[in-house]
């Protein structure tokens, strides 16, 4: 029973839309309507708003770092239910139809709740990345597999599994950009 709560429950915090609510209280926007019709931080940047943009990335680590560290303190053995079913909330929101995000802020989220380390590895490799290459999704990508990569890496057999599931995933979301990365489309992002 403890499963279907916290996984429910999760779920709904990680499915709230704060990229579309923000645009739509502050812009009088939709954001789905505006550049990749995502409605995750990145997008949210391209309303030319940095404030609603951060505000959105902000929100959408917050919104994983409340259910998986309840879970922590509470239910341990459940972490990955919670940090599994906030990430797929945001992806697949139930009030949206089931288009959502990216999921990349959720999972910062996810990670430093989890491991602390795991959340400077990835914002590290994410950073290198971006300033190299200055694509907010090829970063997002080279980030998601280093955290599996440092994990077989350190024998933390345990978690190696599902931080794979989570590249997948991530890897999934973003196979829209691989094909415009690989076609020389993509979008440069500007963060400042």
């Amino acid at each position: 029973m403890d499963y279907l709560i916290i996984g429910f429950a999760s779920y709904l915090m990680g499915s709230i839309p704060f990229g579309l609510i923000l645009t739509k209280i502050f812009l009088n926007k939709d954001i789905r309507e505006i550049g990749s019709g995502n409605i995750g931080a990145t997008n949210a940047l391209r309303t030319g708003n940095k404030l609603i943009g951060y505000s959105t990335l902000i929100l959408d680590i917050v919104k994983a770092v409340i259910p998986v560290i309840f879970v922590k303190i509470n239910y341990p053995d459940l972490i990955y239910v919670a940090s599994l079913c906030s990430f797929l909330g945001h992806v697949f929101p139930i009030w949206l139809k089931f288009k959502g995000g990216k999921g990349v802020a959720t999972y910062v989220g996810i990670l430093f709740s989890i491991n602390f380390l795991l959340g400077i590895i990835f914002a590290a490799s994410w950073g290198i990345i971006f300033l190299i290459f200055r694509y907010s999704s090829l970063s997002s990508i080279i980030g998601s597999i280093s955290i599996p990569i440092y994990i077989l890496i350190t024998e933390q057999i345990n978690n190696a599994i599902f931080f794979s599931i989570m590249f997948i995933l991530i890897f999934f979301t973003h196979r829209e950009n691989i094909k415009r990365l690989k076609n020389k489309e993509e979008s440069k992002t500007k963060i400042y």
